[in-house]
């Protein structure tokens, strides 16, 4: 059925929610350039701790959208990369951030008109 992810207990929506979640996203676009290690998606996702990068990682590979790969070494060198399934995941979430960030201005331009509708009827 079309409108599965609309019912509550469609299993994609569980998935919806790991791909399009605040760090699920960003995640997966920052793997979308290539692999990268631990501190590496730590260092270039400003704000997000060890233990959410920690939990979003865990989830994203349980999903099959990223591989986690260990090389044995001493200490393990342990790095991240997307999944085929992962890398069509990546083209229309670029499409997605892209239109973000295009249009961010405007959003945050009629958000400051909201707030002050708001002030303006509150103070009246």
């Amino acid at each position: 059925m079309q409108d599965d992810v609309f019912r509550r207990d469609c299993p994609a929506r569980v998935v919806l929610d790991h791909v399009t979640g605040r760090w699920g996203v960003l995640v997966l676009a920052a793997l979308g350039a290539g692999d990268l290690r631990f501190y590496e998606l730590r260092e270039k996702i400003e704000g997000i701790s060890e233990k959410m990068l920690s939990q979003t990682l865990r989830v994203l590979v349980r999903d099959g959208l990223v591989l986690r790969t260990v090389e044995p070494t001493v200490p393990p060198r342990v790095s991240y990369g997307l999944t085929a399934l992962g890398r069509g995941i990546t083209e229309p979430l670029r499409g997605l951030t892209g239109w973000i960030r295009s249009h961010a201005g405007e959003i945050i331009a009629a958000q400051g008109a909201y707030d002050e509708a708001i002030m303006s009827r509150n103070q009246a």
